[in-house]
C-alpha cells in the first residue's frame, strides 16, 4: 500500500503526506486515490501558498467566477442542485439498527456497495484536493481532526473559509487517534461546470466508518460534507462520549458593566436565526453549528466552524448591516446562485440596488421574465443563493471564537414561527422542562418558501431533526441527562418573533428581539423580575418599558404588553395535544418524563382555564423574583 501510494502521490506531495504518521490516514487516502482514480493529487498543508493555490484552481477550472470587487468570486450550481437532498441523504446502518420514522437509512453494506460503484474512476482526469482540517479549535476538547477528500477546488476553498487548518493538528496526534472523513465527487460536468447527472446524486453518512460521502453534487449543503452532514457524525460520537452537537447560534450579550453573558439558540430555518445572530450591539461566536460539554461543571460550547455559509436573500444595509458591509467590500467572499450583473457585480433579491435589467445566473443568461420550461419565472437570484464568509471579517466578531475551552453557556434559547401560541419570550421552569417544552416541543410554522400547505406546524425537536442519527427519544435522553451532569445549569427560554393578533398583524417589531435578549441576561444574573405562568416566567411591565427605553429609545405601552404576553389558554392546550400525539403514536423510546411534564403543564393550563378563561391577562400571575 505505501509504495502504491508513493507512486499516485509523486516526491513532493508524498513528502508532505508522509510527516503525518497515522497509518489509517495513509490507508484512507490510498484506498480513495485507487477508487476514484485522479490523474494528480495536492496535498495541502495549510500554507498561504497553498491555499492560494486553491484559489486560483477555482477559478482556472471554471467553478468560480472573479467578480469586480478584489477577492469575491461567484459560483452556479446547477439548476437542478441548488438545495439539501433530503431523499437521496441517507444514514447507513447495520442489519437491525432503528432510527426511527423520521431519519432516512439504508442498509450499510448495500449503500456502501453502491457509493463505492458511483466512485470508481469518478476522478479520471482531475485533480484531487486533500484537506485536512478541523472541527472546533485546535489542542481543545472539542477538536475533531478530519480528512476532506474532493475533486472540487470550490468545495476545498469554501472548507477553508469555514473551517481551522489541521495538518499540523494531524501531525501533533502522532500515530493512533479518530477523525472524521469526507468524500465528495461532482462527477461528470456540463459546459458551465455544473453537474450533470443530478438522478444518481448520493449523499450518504457512514456512522460505523465515521464517513461522508457526497456524489454528483456540487451544493454546499451536500458537498461541504463537514457542515450538516458532519453533524450526524458528531450527534453519533457525542452520544458515545456524553457531550452534544446542536443546531445552534452562540452570541455574546453585553449587560450592565460590561458584563457579556452568552447564549446559545435553535431556531428552524425562516425563524430568525442569523439576525438573531447578528443582533445589533452584541458579538457573535457562531451562527449555526455548537457542540457542547460539560467542564468543570459549566456548560461549554464551540462553534465548530470559523466561517458563514448564509443565505443572502433578504440580506441589506439596514437589517443586517454588518454583513452587508462585508458583502459589499473587498475581500475573500465567495457567492453561489446569485446574478451576475454586466459589470462584473452581484446582485441578488432584497440587495439595496435596483433591479438589473440582464446579468447571467444558475439559469444561464437571465433578463426581467425568463422562465424555465414549466413556465415558472426565474428569479435573478435564487431563494438559496449563499454567501460564504470567513467569521473575522465582521466587526462584532466575539474574541472567544477560537478558545479552546469556548465560552460558558448561561442561557439556552428555542425559538420557532409561531402565529398564535408562544409569547414574545419566556423562560422554563428549570431544565428538564425547558429540554421538554421548549425545546422538544418545538414547532415551526412552514412558509411559501417551502414546499406544501404554508402555516402548518411541524415538530423540529431542538430545530435539529434533520440532522440526528440517534433515534429521537434517546437524543431527547441524552439533552436531559447532559443538564443533570452540571453544577452551573444554564436557563432555558423561548422566544418567538411571529405571535399575531387576531388580523394578522405581528405583535413584535424586528427590533424587539434587543430587549427580549436584554431581559434574559438580566434574568440569568438575577436582575430582573418575572410572573410565573401555568407555561413559564415572563418578563414584568416596568422592567419590559424600562429596557426598551434604554435599549431602542422606544415607549412601550401597556396595551402591547397585554397583547404580547396574554396566556392564550386553548392555543397551548391545542400544542400540547399535538405533541403528545406525535410522541405517543411516532417515537417509541419517548422518554416518559416528557409526557408527564407535559400533562403537568396541561393541568396547570386547564386549572387557568376554570378560573379566568381562554385568555388570561398577564397582570393577575404572582410576581417571583428569581
Amino acid at each position: 500500500m505505501r509504495e502504491n501510494l508513493r507512486a499516485r502521490l509523486g516526491p513532493e506531495m508524498w513528502e508532505r503526506l508522509k510527516r503525518i504518521t497515522n497509518p489509517q490516514v495513509h490507508e484512507f487516502i490510498d484506498f480513495f486515490v485507487s477508487l476514484c482514480n485522479p490523474e494528480r493529487v495536492f496535498i495541502s498543508t495549510d500554507t498561504d501558498a497553498d491555499i492560494q493555490y486553491i484559489r486560483e484552481s477555482a477559478v482556472k477550472n471554471g467553478e468560480e467566477i472573479p467578480l469586480a470587487t478584489p477577492g469575491h468570486t461567484a459560483h452556479f450550481d446547477s439548476y437542478f442542485d441548488q438545495g439539501r437532498d433530503k431523499k437521496n441523504t441517507r444514514i447507513l446502518v447495520p442489519p437491525g439498527e432503528n432510527l426511527g420514522p423520521f431519519i432516512e437509512t439504508l442498509d450499510r453494506e448495500r449503500g456502501l456497495s453502491e457509493i463505492y460503484e458511483l466512485l470508481r474512476d469518478i476522478m479520471k482526469g482531475r485533480e484531487m484536493y486533500v484537506l485536512f482540517l478541523c472541527l472546533g479549535p485546535a489542542r481543545s476538547p472539542f477538536t475533531i481532526p478530519c480528512i476532506q477528500i474532493t475533486d472540487s477546488s470550490y468545495v476545498a476553498h469554501n472548507e477553508y473559509l469555514l473551517y481551522r487548518p489541521g495538518y499540523e493538528e494531524f501531525i501533533r496526534r502522532g500515530d493512533s487517534f479518530t477523525f472524521f472523513r469526507f468524500v465528495h465527487a461532482q462527477g461528470e460536468l456540463d459546459e458551465r461546470k455544473t453537474c450533470k447527472n443530478i438522478e444518481k446524486r448520493r449523499i450518504y453518512i457512514d456512522l460505523e466508518g465515521e464517513t461522508v460521502y457526497s456524489v454528483n453534487t456540487q451544493y454546499g449543503g451536500n458537498s461541504i460534507g463537514m457542515k450538516k452532514l458532519a453533524m450526524r457524525l458528531a450527534i453519533r460520537r457525542g452520544d458515545r462520549e456524553g457531550w452534544l452537537t446542536e443546531h445552534m447560534l452562540i452570541m455574546g450579550v453585553r449587560g450592565p458593566g460590561g458584563r457579556v453573558t452568552y447564549f446559545t439558540g435553535a431556531f428552524p430555518s425562516l425563524c430568525g436565526k442569523t439576525s438573531t445572530a447578528m443582533l445589533e450591539g452584541e458579538t457573535i461566536v457562531g451562527d449555526d453549528i455548537a457542540y457542547l460539554r460539560n467542564i468543570d461543571g459549566e456548560a461549554r460550547a464551540v462553534n465548530v466552524e470559523r466561517g458563514m455559509f448564509g443565505i443572502i436573500q433578504g440580506v441589506n444595509s439596514v437589517d443586517d448591516p454588518i454583513i452587508y458591509k462585508a458583502l459589499c467590500t473587498p475581500g475573500e467572499v465567495i457567492f453561489s446562485n446569485v446574478l451576475i450583473t454586466e459589470d462584473g457585480g452581484v446582485f441578488w433579491e432584497g440587495k439595496d440596488a435596483p433591479m438589473p435589467e440582464r446579468g447571467m445566473n444558475h439559469s444561464g443568461t437571465w433578463f426581467p421574465g425568463k422562465k424555465d420550461e414549466k413556465g415558472k419565472e426565474i428569479p435573478p437570484s435564487h431563494p438559496n443563493a449563499r454567501f460564504t464568509i470567513s467569521l473575522e471579517r465582521l466587526e462584532n466578531l466575539d474574541p472567544h471564537l477560537n478558545d479552546p475551552l469556548g465560552v460558558v453557556v448561561s442561557g439556552i434559547v428555542y425559538g420557532g414561527r409561531d402565529s398564535d401560541t408562544w409569547p414574545p419570550v419566556e423562560e422554563a421552569f428549570d431544565w428538564v422542562h425547558g429540554i421538554i417544552t421548549k425545546g422538544a416541543a418545538l414547532e415551526s410554522e412552514t412558509t411559501a418558501a417551502t414546499l406544501g400547505e404554508v402555516g402548518v406546524r411541524e415538530l423540529n425537536p431542538m430545530s435539529n431533526l434533520d440532522f440526528l442519527s440517534i433515534p429521537i427519544g434517546r437524543y431527547i435522553q441524552n439533552n436531559l441527562d447532559f443538564g443533570r451532569t452540571l453544577k452551573k445549569v444554564p436557563k432555558i427560554f423561548s422566544v418567538n418573533y411571529f405571535l399575531k393578533d387576531a388580523s394578522g398583524r405581528y405583535l413584535n417589531e424586528k427590533r424587539d428581539k434587543r430587549v427580549w435578549f436584554k431581559w434574559m441576561e438580566r434574568r440569568v444574573h438575577g436582575e430582573a423580575r418575572a410572573a410565573r405562568t401555568p407555561t413559564g416566567l415572563i418578563p414584568l411591565y416596568p422592567d419590559l418599558k424600562r429596557l426598551f427605553w434604554e435599549v431602542l429609545q422606544k415607549e412601550y405601552r401597556e396595551e402591547d404588553y397585554v397583547k404580547q404576553f396574554t396566556l392564550r389558554v386553548h392555543e397551548n392546550l391545542q400544542k400540547i395535544e399535538r405533541v403528545t400525539k406525535i410522541y405517543r403514536e411516532k417515537v417509541e423510546d419517548t422518554p416518559a418524563v416528557l409526557f408527564e411534564v407535559l400533562e403537568e403543564q396541561r393541568k396547570r393550563l386547564l386549572a387557568v382555564l376554570e378560573q379566568y378563561g381562554p385568555y388570561v391577562n398577564p397582570f393577575v400571575f404572582e410576581t417571583v423574583s428569581t
